[in-house]
């Protein structure tokens, strides 16, 4: 009579056997625990590794005895204590609600303006130098020189048309009168708030604003104003605000800060051009332990956070700054 074959449940045998037969070396399996670590998969008895699934199931066992009829018997779950056991606290007790985050009280906007102490990189200093001898051998330009080129492109933002004769100034200019703005990956101009993420999809988008072609662009008299592009990133405990004015002039730039608010004057250029803007910033700054440094392609203007908390803005967007002071004016008012 042929004897019924029990499966054997030792961890890596997948063979059935004969109770009768059973002997010290029928069996070949893995006394040890299956590892998974890095990817990689192993049993702790023996060295061989794969990160095949099917493979690792498939490694040959290491070690011999008798074949076992019986499934292991599960270690015990280590029994889980409640968190009123863990903190050793009365569990009828009611838990503590968190104490309140007291905010920091805004600063008047119209305290006065503090000069933030400045450093000059060492990416400026050689610029400043080339700046200073070009400026002294310049000779005066003549104003008859005005003539243009054919093929002349166009210096509007975002026209893309070049000079073809006489007809091309009767042709209408489509061209960008803002100015681009660079800010968590996306692009776009101050004039139009079409964003996108891609720079040549940037480059192509269409101007918002009609006018004439402009073939030459004269030069900024000294103290004219210019527009530059800027950007601000923040950490946990400063904003940093980076004004991309090549080669700036220290001597003749200033940046000016109140707790809430941040003044720029940046002269910058062969033309000594001028960028001036005031931000009313969305959070509250320790101007002690702000500064800015002037570097070989731009201003950086790092301040000090107050708090340490995310500002979602960097300046009070308009529509928020123009309702504080109509309120203002209702309460002078009253």
């Amino acid at each position: 009579m042929a004897q019924n074959l029990v499966q054997c449940y030792n961890t890596g045998c997948l063979e059935k056997f004969d109770p009768n037969k059973n002997t010290a070396d029928a069996c070949t399996h893995h006394p040890g625990k299956p590892v998974f670590h890095d990817a990689y998969k192993s049993w702790s008895c023996c060295k061989k590794k794969t990160t095949d699934f099917t493979e690792f199931l498939n490694i040959k066992g290491c070690t011999k005895s008798y074949h076992r009829d019986q499934k292991p018997v599960e270690s015990p779950k280590p029994e889980r204590k409640t968190d009123a056991e863990n903190q050793n606290v009365n569990p009828d007790r009611p838990p503590e609600a968190p104490r309140p985050t007291v905010p920091l009280v805004r600063p008047d906007e119209n305290q006065p303006l503090v000069l933030l102490q400045s450093s000059i990189g060492s990416s400026l200093v050689p610029l400043l130098s080339k700046l200073s001898l070009a400026k002294k051998g310049e000779a005066s330009e003549s104003e008859a020189d005005t003539t243009v080129s054919l093929g002349t492109s166009c210096k509007n933002a975002g026209c893309q048309q070049s000079y073809q004769g006489e007809q091309s100034n009767l042709e209408i200019c489509l061209y960008h009168s803002g100015f681009p703005i660079f800010h968590e990956g996306m692009k776009y101009w101050t004039c139009c708030q079409r964003k996108t993420s891609d720079f040549a999809n940037f480059l192509e988008q269409r101007g918002c604003t009609s006018g004439s072609h402009l073939w030459i662009k004269k030069k900024n008299a000294e103290g004219d104003q210019a527009t530059c592009r800027y950007d601000w990133h923040q950490t946990a405990s400063h904003v940093v605000v980076s004004i991309f004015s090549k080669v700036p002039i220290p001597e003749l730039s200033r940046v000016e800060a109140n707790p809430v608010k941040l003044h720029l004057h940046i002269t910058f250029g062969e033309d000594r051009c001028l960028f001036s803007q005031t931000f009313l910033l969305s959070g509250v700054i320790d101007v002690e332990k702000s500064c800015v440094q002037y570097l070989g392609t731009k201003v950086e203007v790092k301040l000090k956070k107050a708090e340490p908390m995310s500002w979602r803005h960097l300046a009070v967007p308009q529509a928020k700054q123009t309702s504080a002071q109509d309120g203002e004016g209702d309460n002078d008012s009253a």
